[in-house]
């Protein structure tokens, strides 16, 4: 529930240094809005990729069933958005452009009657698939939704506002972290807006529930809040005291986040679904094969899927670290 909206938050804080960057390298605003719309549709191009991989009907490949939403396209949306409203605008209007996107989405969510049932989305927004977002994600992709779902999105399209909203958070972050005070000044600040963006969260939470699938706006406060918060504890760890020790993992995955992102997932569908492997007579997936031979046949359920997640993880640190070492990125 956290991680998804970090991911955006660092979207929004490397958006800025990023046009900042090229800004004082002479980058006029034609150049910086074809790299920003480039980069962008490379995002989502590789959602989509993801999506159908491996485009093979027999391996349940449906062009007229493929997700279109995601986490990439979503990624890829929320940063050409936020990119574009932030290029040129002062920090009071990128903070207006977010009040109005989260209270928007409130208003939108709450007050406007649902087609169909008509009732008030305030009534209809517990259940999953009775929200005006669900609504809209039926009536505009139709079966191209979430195959576990099947009738919303939690990457839909009315939800996709409010997170642009948790990326211009990221870019306002990047303001303050990269303006000229003092680093303890700057770090006050962080934990400061943090934590009352946290309170201010739980206290929104009240009449429009912290939702992650609804993204709705007391989450994109909250989890904003929260990022704030521990980006602030990182920099002093690293910056004021030094404490670097521990950082070595999270560079090598912070260097390839597409490449670990899109290799996993495509490493994972090829497991789960299409490498099969004979096993007791039957013939399982190679997934099911790994984990029942290796973590089911000795740990209860729970500990056992712990435990085979962090080897994942742990494979592709191995697998970034010896990229790292070659100097082998993947950039968008």
């Amino acid at each position: 529930d956290l991680i998804f909206p970090f991911f955006l938050f660092i979207v929004g804080i490397t958006t800025h240094l990023s046009l900042a960057a090229r800004r004082a390298r002479g980058d006029d605003d034609r150049v910086l809005v074809k790299q920003i719309l480039r980069r962008g549709g490379i995002i989502i191009l590789l959602g989509l990729l993801l999506s159908g991989f491996p485009f093979i009907p027999k391996f349940g490949f449906d062009l007229s069933t493929m997700r279109i939403p995601g986490v990439l396209q979503r990624i890829g949306v929320a940063y050409i958005a936020a990119a574009l409203l932030t290029m040129r605008t002062s920090g009071k209007t990128q903070v207006a452009i977010v009040t109005a996107l989260l209270l928007g989405y409130w208003a939108a969510m709450t007050l406007i009657p649902v087609p169909g049932p008509g009732a008030r989305g305030a009534l209809a927004i517990g259940t999953p698939d009775g929200s005006l977002a669900a609504w809209l994600d039926r009536t505009i992709l139709g079966n191209h939704l979430w195959r576990v779902s099947k009738t919303w999105d939690p990457e839909g399209i009315l939800s996709t506002v409010p997170a642009i909203g948790t990326a211009m958070l990221g870019v306002l972050a990047g303001r303050w972290i990269a303006s000229s005070r003092p680093l303890m000044e700057r770090l006050a600040g962080l934990f400061a807006i943090g934590s009352i963006a946290m309170v201010a969260g739980l206290i929104w939470n009240w009449s429009f529930p912290i939702n992650k699938n609804l993204w709705t706006s007391s989450y994109v406060v909250f989890t904003a809040g929260m990022a704030c918060v521990t980006i602030a504890t990182c920099i002093w760890l690293i910056d004021a005291k030094r404490v670097t020790w521990w950082t070595k993992p999270f560079v090598i995955f912070g260097m390839n986040p597409i490449l670990a992102f899109v290799g996993s997932g495509m490493v994972a569908r090829l497991m789960a679904s299409i490498i099969k492997v004979e096993r007791d007579g039957q013939r399982v997936s190679l997934q099911k094969a790994i984990y029942d031979s290796a973590f089911a046949s000795w740990l209860a359920p729970m500990n056992a899927s712990l435990l085979f997640a962090v080897t994942v993880v742990v494979v592709w640190l191995g697998i970034l670290a010896v990229l790292h070492q070659k100097k082998v990125f993947l950039k968008v």
